[in-house]
């Protein structure tokens, strides 16, 4: 819970960017390593790669949302200096919230597997053990969001049930969860 809040604010406001940096979240990395199948010539997300977010999604869902969003309206004025320290002053952090909301919201469901492609970085030292990942190789996809494309990356069910949740908090935060507060 370290910088809960600023870790909070940060991911929220990268989730509808390009990056969101793994060091900001408020949550730890899942447990395994991103999945593959297919052949090497034309690699897919595994069917069981959504499995190691289902203990994330199993927490969402056990979050009673009245009281979570009950504490964010008792919070609010924390979660507003972080936004505007983080360089949004004038701005409302609930304001990003409901739009990032949104946003996540309107990310693709996956029909099937999805076709990535492994890239390599290349730094300016030549390295034995060069870095790695895997980007999708739909071009489409592959210019989503961080968030719309960690949502994607979940699989079909987990992404299905997590945007279940987060229409619910939007519902009670754009609601008028925080009154006067905003």
């Amino acid at each position: 819970v370290d910088g809960f809040v600023r870790r909070f604010v940060a991911t929220v406001d990268n989730l509808a960017r390009e990056q969101a940096a793994a060091r900001m979240w408020p949550v730890q990395r899942t447990p395994k390593r991103f999945e593959v199948a297919g052949s090497a010539a034309a690699p897919t997300i595994a069917l069981d790669n959504g499995a190691r977010y289902t203990p994330f999604v199993l927490f969402v869902e056990s979050v009673n949302t009245q009281r979570a969003v009950a504490t964010y309206a008792r919070l609010y004025p924390l979660f507003q200096h972080a936004y505007e320290e983080q360089g949004y002053p004038g701005r409302y952090f609930n304001d990003r919230l409901v739009a990032v909301i949104d946003h996540l919201l309107q990310a693709p469901g996956p029909t099937g597997p999805l076709a990535v492609k492994l890239v390599e970085y290349k730094g300016d030292e030549p390295s034995d053990r060069p870095s790695t990942h895997y980007e999708f190789a739909d071009p489409k996809l592959e210019r989503l969001s961080a968030g719309q494309k960690a949502l994607i990356r979940t699989g079909l069910v987990n992404e299905r049930r997590v945007k279940a949740e987060l229409r619910e908090v939007r519902v009670q935060i754009a609601g008028g969860a925080l009154g006067e507060k905003k």
